[in-house]
């Protein structure tokens, strides 16, 4: 297991007690690993000091106002490119697909694109394969990191970290067009009625991520595990 991508699955989760007891271990376990460029690893620490030290109710607030309330930063990849369009529905089943094809399914309610899912699926791959994934939503993530940097936001040290890792860079024309789209202000209650008219709504913490077929995991133990490879996402074999 790539135990980077899976400290930043979590780290870019919905706050939890579990993942605030956590924070430690993922700094310690990013640090050791090393993947991250040494100048983002200040970045990444910080915001693991903050989730373990800023009361768990704020610090939720804070993430839904950003990723849920905030069409522009939605933490679901293919809201970017396809938005509500039969598209999105096509490229969810190529990303089903894809995580089948590795022995995974989905022990969720939370859609295949959600981000931190897709970077637990990152953790099982070789680190070239991980990184090869990830350059291909190069251009999301850069987009999304603009958007937290002009909000001065501590969200942006992992987006920072996603670029960082990716295997080469996202194309200009690719980045222009998500440029291109409104960067929603989360304020503006009337634009975010608009925004998300049609938008299905969940409520709470997303639930566990992925495991191999027929052995689901609840969010509990996707946190408590955390770094020693159990948790929500397993491999077929690991049974």
């Amino acid at each position: 297991m790539v135990k980077t991508f899976k400290a930043l699955s979590l780290l870019l989760s919905y706050p939890t007690a579990e993942i605030q007891a956590a924070a430690a271990d993922l700094k310690q376990a990013l640090a050791r690993e090393a993947l991250v460029p040494a100048q983002l690893q200040g970045r990444l620490a910080d915001l693991c000091d903050q989730l373990a030290k800023r009361d768990l109710i704020d610090l939720q607030e804070r993430y839904v106002l950003l990723f849920d309330r905030t069409r522009s930063l939605s933490l679901h990849l293919f809201e970017h490119v396809h938005g509500q369009s039969r598209d999105r529905g096509q490229a969810m089943v190529d990303l089903m697909d894809l995580y089948a094809r590795h022995g995974l399914t989905i022990a969720a309610r939370e859609l295949p694109d959600h981000l931190p899912l897709f970077l637990e699926f990152l953790s099982i791959l070789p680190v070239d394969a991980a990184r090869t994934h990830l350059a291909q939503i190069g251009h999301i993530v850069k987009a999304i990191a603009q958007r937290l940097d002009k909000r001065r936001s501590v969200y942006g040290a992992v987006f920072a970290a996603l670029q960082a890792l990716a295997a080469g860079r996202p194309s200009q024309g690719d980045l222009d067009a998500l440029r291109d789209q409104p960067d929603d202000d989360p304020s503006d209650l009337m634009a975010l009625d608009a925004s998300w008219q049609d938008a299905p709504v969940t409520f709470g913490p997303p639930a566990a991520g992925m495991t191999a077929p027929g052995n689901a995991c609840p969010a509990a133990r996707a946190t408590l595990a955390l770094m020693d490879g159990g948790g929500a996402m397993r491999r077929s074999h690991d049974d």
